[in-house]
């Protein structure tokens, strides 16, 4: 027991040194763990913010619940999208609109033939001649820019215009 005091007597200075030490690293490692737990909490508190109860499995079934509605319902959206641009397709979207002067004893050109077609250049060209006694309207089917009927030259140059006037094709 001599030698162990004999031996503490003369290292007691590195030992208390050595404790020193190590209480410091220990103190390090504690801050720089209170440190990671603090922002963790912070974290964590940012979370939790404005949902009932604090079980984090309960947030993040909730959280993996959400994002499959949200993702079905992208799915529904999509399926929408397609469906209206199908519809569209059928819609009038190209116009052609030539106005003219058929007889030489009325002023202006107040007869015209309008040309209303959709994507595929199906649709109608109407045509509206006016003279001092009367009017006349008249209406052909169009199929792909054409029709089963005689066509004027006024109503050709108003499916020209219209087929011309489309709107640019729409990126799928």
């Amino acid at each position: 027991m001599d030698s162990l005091q004999s031996f503490y007597a003369a290292n007691a200075f590195f030992a208390w040194l050595g404790t020193v030490f190590l209480v410091l690293v220990l103190l390090l490692w504690v801050l720089t763990l209170q440190g990671r737990l603090s922002r963790t909490v912070r974290h964590y508190r940012l979370l939790t913010q404005g949902v009932e109860g604090n079980n984090l499995q309960e947030i993040l079934d909730k959280q993996v619940s959400r994002s499959y509605e949200t993702s079905m319902r992208v799915e529904e959206l999509g399926k929408y999208s397609r469906e209206l641009d199908q519809t569209l397709q059928r819609a009038i979207q190209r116009v052609g609109l030539v106005r003219f002067n058929p007889f030489n004893d009325t002023g202006g050109d107040q007869s015209f033939v309008i040309a209303l077609l959709d994507a595929a250049g199906d649709g109608i060209v109407i045509s509206s001649i006016f003279s001092r006694k009367d009017s006349r309207i008249y209406a052909k089917a169009v199929h792909h820019g054409d029709s089963r009927y005689p066509l004027s030259e006024e109503e050709r140059e108003a499916i020209q215009q219209a087929i011309q006037n489309s709107a640019p094709a729409r990126r799928s």
